[in-house]
């Protein structure tokens, strides 16, 4: 009987060590955490009213679509310059029918009337003469003699608004030794302009065939209309 007292006397030793040494092991259970750790509560949006959703509404349906889409940064083109308000005026009705938003503006300025040939610093009156009788008997009986007071006497061979013609009049009178050349001529005036708010997914190919890519102006340098 004393054996068996120290036997389990001896047990309960080795079972208290081997407690004593043994790791902490994580294992399933609950923790219990105190509410004020977890911070202040979240605060939950409440879904929007009724009045200012159907506010913010009527004031997208009260935008026309050409309007919106401008406002957002639509593609838009300018054309022009025209010589008379009736071209602007042509070309204005035309996308306007088309459902596109189009404005017009007419701002004073240099207009282009043409390449004007002439012969210039003549001598003297006397040598224009010359010149002009060898034009003539040349077969460009249309030159004339013209003097201004910045420029002095020249003479001219004609207005040309296709670059090919006029340089078909430059080598003929150069043909006769004659110093032709070629400069621009404009005149002041009212110039026209159209700016095209191009709708959604429609490039500019179109007005480019029309009018040509000396009188189109696009991206960056076109105009959105107002």
């Amino acid at each position: 009987m004393r054996n068996l007292l120290l036997v389990l006397l001896l047990a309960n030793i080795l079972y208290f060590l081997w407690g004593t040494f043994q790791g902490d092991e994580t294992g399933p259970g609950v923790e219990i955490v105190d509410e004020s750790d977890l911070g202040p509560p979240l605060a939950v949006a409440e879904e929007p009213e009724p009045e200012l959703m159907a506010a913010a509404g009527a004031v997208l349906e009260s935008v026309e679509p050409s309007e919106l889409a401008v406002s957002v940064g639509r593609s838009c083109v300018t054309i022009g310059p025209f010589r008379s308000r009736d071209d602007a005026d042509a070309a204005e009705l035309r996308y306007i029918n088309d459902g596109m938003q189009v404005g017009r503006r007419s701002p004073a300025g240099r207009i282009f009337v043409g390449h004007w040939v002439q012969i210039r610093d003549v001598p003297s009156r006397d040598e224009a003469n010359r010149m002009l009788d060898v034009l003539r008997e040349g077969g460009l009986s249309d030159a004339y003699f013209v003097q201004t007071d910045d420029e002095g006497m020249k003479i001219s061979l004609g207005v040309f608004g296709d670059r090919d013609r006029a340089e078909r009049m430059e080598l003929e009178a150069r043909s006769l030794e004659l110093p032709a050349e070629i400069s621009p001529r404009f005149s002041e005036g009212t110039l026209y302009f159209v700016d095209v708010g191009l709708p959604q997914g429609r490039g500019a190919g179109e007005i480019v065939e029309r009018y040509g890519e000396e009188m189109v102006l696009l991206r960056g340098q076109a105009t959105c209309p107002e």
